[in-house]
């Protein structure tokens, strides 16, 4: 006998709750709407920076029919991350690194995605019928919109889902089926007038409420370009080293946040507030060590190493010039660039006495834009040298 359709969302959400989601909505696969929209002018005015799988993705994103004809139904599941204390207060602490909430722990993906397949696999399996495709992140699906349509939260004005439950704290996964569910009712935006996550923004990435521009985002400049931070975003980076919280961490909405009730989901204490001059020592098999199963590893350790970099610089910190200083011979020219950068914002006089000895021995391009950007003329607050 073939269970209702209340039979069976019953069923879907004591089944999603055990295995550890938080929140459990289901959006009928429609075309994308406004978030379609959005997305094609995100796209058209380049504010996704150098991340050129998006226009290459673009039609796909734009509907769930186009990555998938057969779907009916979606199925969007949220697991909480929220941290057990505000991610801000790390930024009063310059000699240690920010690494956002999210990243702190295993990598979601890998938490996620055996627990949406073992739930598909039983929705379909109790329904009798059926095919189903899951996804967290592994695709062009647009998961916030998604979440919003669900009913599961809103996009709010940061481009990212709020929950009145949970706050800006939620991972994302989606189950596709050819099942027949009933959707839930979208969600309905309730940022109001506020404009906190816009305002806390440490490098205007807002153009306006509802827009992003990736190039401007500390998230962006940290993981998904491999170019380096442009030098007028660096100061407003601090200590953060990998992804930025602040625009999620400021949201009202996180008054009725809770702690991440799953431990691969808890920060790991070593991660919490690492020190830098730790991982400015960082080489490649130490960082695969430290960043085993960790998001982190995604940038990579040269990338990260120069984030930290441009981190030291910023900390006022003159215990950090020995590390600093070690990593102006690295061999990886993006970090030798980003030494240079933190020796002129601790060490000025230091590094101007350096300057032509050092841009004679490398030509690296990266490099020698780092040395030749040094001005002479230019007063510093302090040298620490």
């Amino acid at each position: 006998m073939t269970p209702s359709a209340a039979a069976l969302r019953t069923f879907l959400d004591a089944d999603a709750r055990r295995l550890g989601f938080d929140a459990v909505g289901v959006a009928p696969a429609v075309e994308g709407g406004l978030a379609g929209e959005r997305l094609e002018t995100f796209v058209a005015e380049g504010l996704h920076g150098t991340m050129g799988w998006m226009p290459e993705t673009l039609e796909r994103r734009r509907s769930a029919r186009a990555l998938w004809p057969d779907v009916r139904s979606i199925v969007v599941l949220g697991m909480n991350y929220g941290p057990g204390e505000d991610p801000r207060a790390l930024q009063a602490r310059p000699e240690r690194g920010a690494i956002s909430v999210y990243a702190r722990n295993r990598d979601y993906h890998d938490v996620i995605k055996g627990r949406l397949k073992e739930l598909g696999q039983r929705l379909i399996a109790r329904a009798g019928t059926g095919e189903m495709k899951v996804f967290v992140d592994t695709a062009p699906v647009m998961e916030k919109p998604l979440g919003e349509a669900a009913g599961i939260g809103w996009q709010g004005k940061h481009t990212n889902l709020v929950s009145r439950d949970f706050g800006s704290w939620l991972f994302l996964g989606s189950i596709f089926t050819t099942l027949d569910l009933e959707p839930d009712q979208p969600g309905r935006d309730l940022c109001g007038s506020c404009r906190a996550c816009q305002d806390a923004c440490p490098t205007d990435a807002f153009p306006q409420a509802y827009r992003l521009d990736a190039r401007r985002c500390i998230s962006y400049l940290t993981i998904e370009t491999t170019r380096p931070v442009p030098p007028e975003f660096r100061a407003a980076m601090g200590n953060r080293i990998y992804g930025c919280d602040d625009c999620l961490a400021v949201c009202p909405w996180n008054k009725f946040a809770s702690a991440a009730r799953e431990a691969k989901l808890v920060a790991r204490e070593d991660l919490k507030s690492p020190r830098l001059q730790d991982l400015l020592a960082l080489d490649d098999a130490a960082f695969r060590a430290l960043f085993s199963g960790s998001p982190v590893k995604r940038a990579g350790r040269d990338k990260f190493v120069s984030n930290c970099l441009i981190a030291a610089g910023n900390s006022g910190q003159a215990e950090l010039l020995p590390a600093v200083r070690e990593r102006l011979g690295d061999a990886a020219p993006l970090v030798r660039a980003m030494a240079v950068w933190a020796l002129a914002r601790l060490a000025p006089a230091e590094a101007l006495a350096m300057r032509a000895a050092a841009r004679h021995r490398d030509e690296d391009a990266l490099v020698a834009a780092e040395w030749d950007a040094l001005d002479p003329r230019r007063t510093f607050e302090r040298d620490l040298s």
